[in-house]
């Protein structure tokens, strides 16, 4: 793309920062985290360092999972430092608050962490943009599989916050439309290392299908917890709706084996990603990327091609080129982004393998089916985003 003359390019502070923000140390860490901030810098390398001809600048901070740190995090970067855009978050609790502010200061949003479909539905705003999951279509892509193969009772483990909240919402509907039931809900908070009540709880409704809606440590804590209790052996099935590549690392094949999901990059889907993930994982001590990393590389380099193509890193100029240009990366290809900020990628059904399946490190999930965009993502006829009326 040829970069716009000197006389029109506008670069404020002659430098465009880019925050990256999110759980670097805690149980959200390894989902985002260290990876999420070298993903970031590795888009800024592979677009040369510059944009309009100036340096571009990543700053990393740790929200610990806690909102006033965010806040705070927040209104320092974008008062006091002036920064342009923020990558983040890993709790949806914080990245509500974030967003409100992004929309306040008129500054783009990269959102490669939390998947709470609130961002791009009720709490949509022009300066919001969601680059991977969230909490429509990763619990419908899971309900839709469950129920294809008979399940008709469910049961809920879930984190007590905003994100396990949302997941529990969007997959209630989806189970009740589809013509089966909960039989029940438990709440557990963020960082549970004893999941032993909630299982016991689970195996005793007699449900089905046991889903556990949380991620990180508590998802492998709770995955390895539900593999002693021998609860599949039982006849029940144990479920997940969405899983970072580190969770299947941190319990091992023989604990995540069978499992099912819809995820949109794994790094061994084609030449494209591998070859982008083997560069990731020289400067990862050899760690697999998420699909989260994957969309935070992805997140900033489509911005900086908005601000080269806007000719300035003024935030709502950039959020109009955003929306106007297809996401191309090295995992998806012509991605169109909706008004209401979601990329609108198709996703991809995978099951894990066995271990015997698995003939190399990270060989861990086989493709079993793509889930077109227009079935993964919520239709703009049922958001509530004011930014889609009339489309």
């Amino acid at each position: 793309m040829a970069a716009p003359s000197a006389s029109w390019a506008q670069v404020s502070d002659d430098v465009v920062r880019i925050g990256v923000m999110g759980d670097q140390t805690g149980p959200y860490s390894g989902n985002g985290g260290p990876g999420h901030a070298l993903a970031v810098k590795m888009a800024v390398e592979d677009f040369g360092g510059k944009v309009l001809g100036k340096p571009i600048e990543v700053v990393v901070a740790d929200d610990q999972n806690k909102p006033d740190i965010g806040l705070s995090i927040t209104r320092r970067w974008l008062d006091v430092e002036k920064f342009d855009t923020i990558v983040g978050n890993s709790a949806s609790s914080i990245a509500l608050t974030v967003a409100q502010l992004m929309k306040e200061r008129s500054k783009p949003y990269l959102i490669a962490g939390t998947t709470t479909a609130d961002l791009t539905n009720k709490a949509c705003s022009p300066m919001n943009f969601n680059f991977v999951a969230d909490s429509y279509a990763m619990p419908k892509a899971g309900v839709k599989a469950l129920l294809k193969q008979g399940v008709k009772s469910f049961y809920f483990i879930a984190v007590d916050y905003a994100f396990g909240q949302a997941y529990l919402d969007e997959a209630t509907r989806f189970i009740k439309e589809g013509g089966a039931k909960v039989t029940g809900v438990t709440r557990h908070p963020l960082g549970t290392a004893d999941f032993s009540s909630y299982l016991l709880q689970a195996q005793a409704s007699g449900a089905e299908a046991i889903v556990i809606i949380n991620a990180g440590l508590d998802l492998s804590n709770a995955l390895k917890q539900a593999a002693e209790y021998r609860i599949a052996r039982g006849g029940q099935k144990v479920a997940v709706f969405g899983m970072t590549i580190n969770s299947v690392t941190a319990m091992g094949l023989d604990v995540a084996q069978g499992l099912q999901l819809a995820l949109p990059f794994y790094w061994d889907q084609n030449d494209e990603t591998r070859a982008w993930s083997k560069r990731f994982m020289a400067r990862y001590n050899n760690g697999a990327p998420t699909y989260l990393m994957a969309g935070a590389y992805s997140a900033t380099m489509h911005y900086l091609q908005a601000v080269q193509a806007a000719g300035t890193d003024e935030g709502k100029a950039v959020a109009a080129k955003i929306r106007e240009l297809p996401v191309n990366d090295f995992f998806s290809k012509q991605v169109k982004v909706r008004a209401d900020g979601q990329v609108l990628r198709p996703l991809y059904a995978v099951q894990v393998k066995t271990p015997a399946e698995s003939k190399a490190k990270f060989d861990y999930y086989k493709i079993i089916g793509t889930i077109a965009p227009e079935e993964a993502w919520r239709p703009a006829s049922e958001s509530a985003c004011d930014l889609l009326k009339g489309q």
